[in-house]
């Protein structure tokens, strides 16, 4: 398994520069979260540990992801989630094994499906990730998003039952 050694935990008190490391390079490159590429380190945080975060683990942090609810009300039953690989972490399974995880975690959380909103459809490795997991292209939002070199994009909305 290419992720072995990998513990996946629930965020602790006192983890908030780990996360930072992580979010800030992503958020900052600006091309696959519709996220102000200059947030501040507060502001990044509180979005990304508002519900339910995570940390995957090996030998030190080498991912994030949070499960949190898509809408409220009578939406509340489907999770929506972010994840993020740290740099240098790509390619050895940490995303899949992440994605594992919440699949069980939203299940036991309560929730009874999974929805990601806004999935751009540059993100490629992402998008086969999340197909292979199951999820289904429910929609597709023409030019939703411009990526940092002044381009457009379409985001795609992804969805599986757990």
């Amino acid at each position: 398994m290419e992720a072995e050694g990998l513990h996946i935990r629930p965020v602790a008190e006192g983890e908030d520069d780990a996360i930072w490391g992580m979010l800030e390079p992503v958020f900052r490159a600006g091309d696959t979260y519709a996220i102000d590429p200059q947030i501040g380190r507060a502001d990044a945080l509180a979005y990304w540990t508002s519900e339910h975060a995570y940390i995957a683990d090996a030998s030190g942090p080498v991912g994030t992801f949070y499960i949190r609810r898509n809408q409220r009300g009578g939406g509340s039953h489907v999770c929506n989630c972010g994840y993020i690989t740290a740099r240098g972490a790509e390619g050895k399974g940490i995303a899949r094994a992440m994605l594992s995880f919440s699949l069980v975690e939203a299940k036991r959380l309560g929730f009874e499906a999974m929805q990601y909103n806004f999935v751009l459809d540059t993100n490629t490795r992402a998008i086969d990730t999340w197909a292979r997991a199951g999820f289904t292209q429910i929609g597709r939002i023409p030019k939703a998003f411009k990526l940092p070199d002044g381009t457009y994009t379409d985001a795609l909305i992804l969805h599986r039952f757990l």
